[in-house]
């Protein structure tokens, strides 16, 4: 979708529709193009972009009783 910078300050509700729907948005200014608004792309929930994440998804551990274990109250008497 290309859009004039006039719309873009009084139609910006319209645009952000546009934008939900995964259109990219090219404004203009006198004719030409400026700049290029591009939707961000939600990731739903169940999905995991981090590279730790199911790290350890082959081992037998607990992985919740070993960070417990870790965590439990350390003691100082000396």
């Amino acid at each position: 979708m290309t859009v004039t910078a006039k719309d873009l300050r009084f139609n910006i509700s319209m645009l952000f529709d546009a934008l939900g729907k995964s259109e990219d948005i090219i404004i203009t200014y006198r004719g030409k193009a400026r700049a290029k608004l591009i939707g961000i792309n939600e990731k739903k929930s169940h999905e995991k972009d981090d590279i730790a994440f199911g790290i350890w998804s082959d081992r037998d551990e607990n992985v919740d009783k070993m960070v417990r274990k870790i965590r439990k109250g350390r003691r100082f008497d000396i």
